[in-house]
């Protein structure tokens, strides 16, 4: 479960921004919009959504999340001494271009609350901390700081944290993480926030997932039949799902291909099995009809895709973080995939949803809590910041968030120079 999430100087970021899952004050959708976790006393959210222009940096927050989970999960291992981390600072600032970039992140992960950051450049981490709340009260379980001056790390170890930490700390290196270093080494204490970014974290794009994963989830019958249910729901008429694998064959590669690009895809496909989807639907008369899964439409195509990912995430509680959730989805199923995540009976794990999105038609109270709702705008010198509906005090159920948002109140809107101008 996120709680908050902090970067500072990261691509257009330059400031500290902060963004919360902490459910303020106002009682309304609390039931179906929030949950008490036992690790804290503060409710958190069940989604949350950040609206801003093209450019704005939206997607830079998404991958601020995205690049911490990446090197948490590989700095130990498949990023290797003198290769660079994917970091990138505020470039349009000179005093900025060679500070590090900080990342933190509070959540909880098996009961018990977390908070955990560093700051890093490409090639060398800086700092590196973890607090935990075993039992709601605070315990610095290790820090790590470099000391210019003398060219060497600074560590500092509480009682709390058991294990072979001198050979932890002598086999980090300087673009590695403690943290992903003890866990490479069997600290089974520091698992659950490793394991957290690992399985429990689930950054991605639209764009992130195939067909693939849903196909497999098809081939076992009771699993197939939520599929079905996910689909019909949302009013997808699709009666079944057929599924076929096959070893790749390159003869079934296209003629028109050039020679180069069918040797590559046969060396990269040698052994593997290929998967073919067919959607079967039901005339009036009840005659089924099967289809190529290529001959549904984008919006098919793209929803099928989501739905193994989807039900996975409800089904562990997990906590999915989306980029642009409106691509090739009619307003009505985005309403509808945010909506699973409102429900205790389709989210029984209290799983959360943040998404980016252009779509303003989920833009209201009966929606979304004013607490759920975050915009990204940039200023003239390019640094984006990130701010809730709440600094606005928007009346409760009262308001049109859509049309005040639209009209600029909200700002994280793109200006639009006159058209008159266009070519003069």
């Amino acid at each position: 479960m996120l709680i908050e999430f902090t970067i500072k100087n990261y691509r257009s970021i330059k400031s500290e921004q902060v963004f919360s899952m902490v459910k303020a004050k106002g009682d309304e959708l609390e039931n179906e919009n929030s949950f008490l976790p036992a690790a804290t006393n503060s409710p958190l959210l069940r989604s949350a959504v950040i609206y801003g222009a093209n450019a704005a940096g939206k997607s830079n927050l998404i991958r601020a999340l995205m690049d911490m989970e990446f090197i948490v999960r590989n700095s130990s291992s498949n990023i290797q001494e003198g290769d660079s981390l994917p970091i990138t600072p505020y470039l349009f600032d000179e005093n900025t271009i060679n500070e590090p970039s900080e990342f933190e992140v509070v959540f909880i992960s098996e009961g018990i609350k977390f908070q955990y950051g560093f700051s890093s450049t490409k090639y060398k981490v800086l700092e590196e901390w973890l607090i935990a709340y075993p039992k709601g009260r605070p315990q610095r379980w290790f820090s790590r700081v470099f000391d210019t001056k003398n060219d060497q790390y600074d560590y500092k170890f509480s009682d709390h944290l058991l294990g072979t930490k001198s050979v932890w700390l002598n086999s980090t290196r300087s673009n590695a993480l403690f943290l992903s270093t003890a866990v490479q080494l069997n600290s089974e204490q520091l698992k659950p926030v490793f394991n957290w970014f690992k399985e429990k974290l689930r950054p991605t794009n639209v764009s992130g997932w195939g067909a693939g994963y849903t196909a497999s989830l098809c081939e076992d019958n009771e699993t197939k039949e939520q599929v079905l249910h996910f689909l019909q729901s949302a009013d997808f008429n699709i009666h079944d799902i057929e599924i076929e694998t096959e070893k790749f064959d390159p003869n079934s590669l296209p003629n028109e291909l050039p020679n180069s690009v069918k040797e590559q895809i046969s060396r990269e496909m040698k052994g593997k099995e290929v998967i073919d989807i067919k959607t079967v639907h039901k005339t009036k008369s009840g005659k089924k009809v099967t289809l190529d899964f290529s001959e549904e439409s984008d919006g098919t195509q793209k929803f099928f895709s989501f739905a193994g990912p989807w039900i996975d995430i409800l089904k562990n509680g997990y906590v999915l973080i989306v980029d642009e959730l409106h691509d090739n989805l009619h307003p009505k199923m985005v309403k509808y995939l945010v909506n699973l995540f409102h429900s205790s009976k389709t989210n029984p794990k209290n799983a959360q949803l943040i998404f980016t999105t252009h779509e303003t038609s989920i833009l209201n109270q009966e929606v979304f809590r004013r607490d759920q709702v975050w915009f990204c705008e940039k200023n003239k010198h390019q640094e984006t910041s990130v701010y809730p509906l709440t600094d606005f005090s928007p009346r409760k159920e009262r308001e049109n968030i859509e049309v005040s948002y639209l009209s600029g109140r909200y700002g994280a809107l793109p200006f639009i120079n006159n058209i008159n101008k266009f070519g003069a």
